[in-house]
C-alpha cells in the first residue's frame, strides 16, 4: 500500500518465537484502543508471547552505536480497524521488553508503546542435525525468564487462510492514547518463511511482568507455537486516529452476523 509517511525505523526482525495462547477478550478491554476492535480466530481472541532480534537497527537512517542488534520480547494480541475503505488488521502491545533504555526512551515518549528495559540474553544452538533451539531470557527481580521454542530445519511458506497467516501478516500497529486516540502506524516486510516446532519453553513471572489477569491463560499449555525466519522491516512514522469512519450498511451487516 502505497504511503506519504517516512520512514522511522529500519531494522531486521529474525529468529521469531511466537507462543499463541487464548484469553478471555474482557482481560484485552483496558488496552483496546479507540476505533479498534478485537480480531478473533475462528471465535478465539489469541495473545501471542514473541521473542526475536532486532539487527542492524537503524533511527531515521542512522545507526546508534550499541542500539544496532540486540533481544526484544513482548506479548501482544489482535485488532482491527476500518478506515473508511478496507479493514487494517494490526497488532497491540500489552508490553515489550528489549536491553537498551534509550529505545524505551524513544519507543514510548514517540510511539506511546509499553517498553521496559531489563538485561537480556539470547542463544542459538544445534540440536542434532535436523533441528535448532532458539531462547530468549530476561532477567527481573533476580531471575532468568525463559521464552523458546525447538525448531525443525526446513522452511516452508506461510498458507493463504492458515493461523500462522492471521498471526504473522500484520502490517499496522496500534496505541492505546485516550478514550477517544488511537495511535496508527504502518510495519513493511515481505511475507515470511516458517518452520515446524517440536518443543518449547515459557518460564516467566507473569502476574508482576503482565498482571494477574494474564496469569490463568498463560501458565496454560499454549494453543499454537509458530517460527518464523523474519525478514528486513520498516516502521512508517505514525500518525493519529481521532474519529472513526461509519461502516458501510452491508458491512455493518456482516460484522453483526
Amino acid at each position: 500500500m502505497a504511503t506519504s509517511k517516512s520512514r522511522f525505523l529500519t531494522a531486521q526482525w529474525r529468529n521469531l518465537v511466537m507462543l499463541n495462547y487464548e484469553v478471555d477478550p474482557e482481560i484485552l478491554k483496558p488496552y483496546l484502543p479507540a476505533f479498534t476492535e478485537i480480531d478473533f480466530w475462528e471465535g478465539k481472541a489469541l495473545v501471542s508471547m514473541v521473542g526475536f532480534l532486532f539487527k542492524e537497527t537503524k533511527v531515521l537512517g542512522v545507526k546508534w552505536p550499541w542500539h544496532v542488534n540486540f533481544e526484544e520480547v513482548n506479548l501482544r494480541f489482535y485488532v482491527r480497524h476500518f478506515d473508511g475503505k478496507q479493514w487494517k488488521r494490526g497488532a497491540v502491545f500489552v508490553s515489550e521488553i528489549v536491553p537498551k533504555p534509550v529505545i524505551v526512551l524513544i519507543a514510548n515518549n514517540l510511539y506511546k508503546e509499553h517498553y521496559r528495559a531489563l538485561p537480556m540474553r539470547h542463544s542459538i544452538s544445534k540440536q542434532g542435525r535436523d533441528q535448532t533451539n532458539f531462547l530468549y531470557e530476561w532477567k527481573l527481580n533476580g531471575r532468568w525468564n525463559k521464552l523458546g521454542a525447538t525448531v525443525r530445519n526446513s522452511l516452508t511458506p506461510i498458507i493463504a487462510g492458515s493461523q500462522e497467516e492471521f498471526i504473522f501478516e500484520h502490517y499496522w500497529g496500534y496505541n492505546r492514547l485516550t478514550d477517544s486516540k488511537t495511535m496508527q502506524y504502518e510495519v513493511e516486510h515481505v511475507a515470511w518463511q516458517i518452520a515446524e516446532v517440536t518443543d518449547y519453553v515459557f518460564e516467566a513471572d507473569i502476574a508482576a511482568l503482565y498482571g494477574k489477569a494474564f496469569v490463568p491463560y498463560l501458565s496454560k499449555q499454549p494453543y499454537s507455537a509458530y517460527w518464523a525466519s523474519g525478514s528486513d522491516i520498516a516502521v512508517r512514522i505514525a500518525d493519529k486516529l481521532l474519529f472513526a469512519p461509519v461502516l458501510p450498511d452491508a458491512m455493518t451487516e456482516d460484522v453483526a452476523n
